[in-house]
């Protein structure tokens, strides 16, 4: 992957952690729901990506928790049969 590649698959990764905070914050997104758990997972994920490759641990600490917290959310909905919003 090219540094513009990265630089852009970062952002985005950003972007969607982001977007999941602001929707939860001023749309009244449940953060507690599939869908801000996944963006978070998604964005996490992207970050642990590119934090990995740069070898930026404590980034990819960070971001490797943040994805597991939210991927252990998603998991927990799954269990118990619904996907709230």
């Amino acid at each position: 992957m090219t540094y513009q590649g990265e630089l852009i698959f970062e952002v985005a990764g950003a972007v969607v952690i982001l977007a999941a905070f602001a929707l939860n914050q001023f749309r009244g997104l449940d953060r507690h729901g599939a869908p801000y758990l996944l963006l978070n997972l998604i964005g996490a994920a992207m970050l642990s990506v590119i934090a990995g490759i740069h070898r930026q641990w404590g980034f990819f600490l960070l971001q490797a928790v943040w994805g597991i917290v939210s991927l252990w959310g998603l998991r927990g909905l799954v269990r118990r049969g619904g996907a709230a919003s």
